[in-house]
């Protein structure tokens, strides 16, 4: 199933949007890897994987899994829920044994999509991944009104290097911070 919605939606963005994307050599071919995008729209969950050879697995609001077609789709697609406002155990152990089985997780560090398009606070839950995980983080920005027929950039950045905060035990919320700072880089590097 995951396939072919990859296919309905790379079709309907090709159809109703100019898209360009960036980067995708940056995705490795064959190591779990961390997809840590800015969040602006509904949309940005499909366009993230849409254009990828490889899966990608996402976190989702819980409160998605309890609405009847969703609580029915999102698992075959392979999403994943997660309580939003606490520490959800579960949730966590599912995303660090999807990286370390090589898969792509994507994730929203904001935990929320912005209001007004401005990249917002990453949470620690997405430094506690970067830090407890083999995965390559790989930072991510999405740029459009998604209006139809505007253009949709997608940029994939290269891997951030989070050896040295592994090394030497950062915080979660440090690490966030870092991944954060690199979407932002991304984003003002290729904003119109």
């Amino acid at each position: 199933m995951y396939w072919t919605g990859q296919f309905l939606f790379r079709t309907f963005f090709r159809l109703f949007f100019r898209v360009k994307i960036i980067g995708k050599e940056n995705i490795p071919a064959d190591k779990g890897v961390l997809l840590c995008s800015n969040h602006i729209n509904n949309l940005d969950p499909p366009l993230l994987g849409a254009f990828l050879k490889r899966k990608t697995r996402y976190m989702a609001k819980a409160e998605l899994f309890e609405l009847p077609v969703l609580k029915f789709l999102l698992p075959k697609v392979g999403a994943f829920p997660i309580k939003r406002g606490s520490s959800d155990r579960q949730a966590m152990r599912a995303g660090l044994k999807l990286l370390k089985e090589e898969e792509i997780v994507g994730v929203f560090p904001e935990g929320t999509r912005s209001r007004d398009g401005n990249l917002g606070k990453g949470l620690a839950g997405v430094g506690f991944f970067a830090l407890r995980s083999p995965a390559d983080v790989v930072p991510c920005a999405i740029m459009s009104t998604y209006k139809p027929f505007s253009k949709i950039l997608l940029v994939y950045g290269e891997p951030i290097d989070m050896q040295k905060l592994r090394d030497r035990k950062a915080s979660p919320e440090e690490a966030s911070e870092e991944i954060m700072a690199s979407i932002k880089q991304l984003l003002d590097k290729y904003k119109k």
